[in-house]
């Protein structure tokens, strides 16, 4: 069973959200360091990727209706 890019979408951004608090986190008890920095791009990658399967679930549904 395939899972539809909606619900993909957003657990990747759960998981961008996740990854934010835990760099934020990271940063008030030990500053910026490799871990803060990893985080960051983790959550960066994770935003984007979710963004980016539900506005891709948007124009396929819009193309599918015409």
């Amino acid at each position: 069973m395939r899972r539809s890019p909606v619900f993909s979408g957003i657990i990747y951004i759960v998981l961008g959200c996740l990854f934010t608090y835990f760099a934020v986190e990271d940063v008030t008890q030990n500053g910026w360091g490799f871990f803060s920095y990893l985080l960051v791009i983790l959550a960066t990658f994770d935003f984007g990727s979710g963004l980016r399967m539900i506005f891709f679930y948007n124009r396929y549904k819009d193309k599918i209706k015409k």
